[in-house]
């Protein structure tokens, strides 16, 4: 049975910085990764991705910059680096498996493995 597991979320003020981990179970990590968050009241949307061998990423433009994604394959576990904080990037955060193996994608139907969220709060 495959499994994510997220953890590092909380409440940090404007401008902090938070890291978010996700480890998986089973054979899903030889497959590209992905991090969405999704706001109170709005749908779920990508903020990075990246490839199976961590060789590629993608960014969604709010977060260039400010984010950095990596994975530890020995680990089965990716990070997410998240500084510069800033109100609107709160949200639920989720890690996700995505179906196939290649480059980063930024559709939420292309992942088929879903943590289960950690919370992501800042304050002005």
């Amino acid at each position: 049975q495959v499994q994510l597991v997220e953890s590092g979320g909380g409440l940090v003020q404007a401008g902090g910085s938070l890291r978010l981990s996700c480890v998986a179970s089973g054979r899903t990590f030889s497959r590209s990764m992905g991090w969405f968050r999704q706001a109170q009241g709005k749908e779920r949307e990508f903020v990075v991705g990246i490839s199976a061998s961590g060789g590629s990423t993608l960014y969604e433009d709010s977060v260039k910059g400010r984010f950095f994604i990596s994975r530890d394959n020995a680990k089965n576990s990716v990070y997410l680096q998240m500084n510069s904080l800033k109100p609107e990037d709160t949200g639920v955060y989720y890690c996700a498996a995505d179906r196939q193996i290649g480059p980063p994608r930024s559709v939420v139907a292309a992942y088929d493995y879903w943590g289960q969220g950690t919370q992501v709060t800042v304050s002005s």
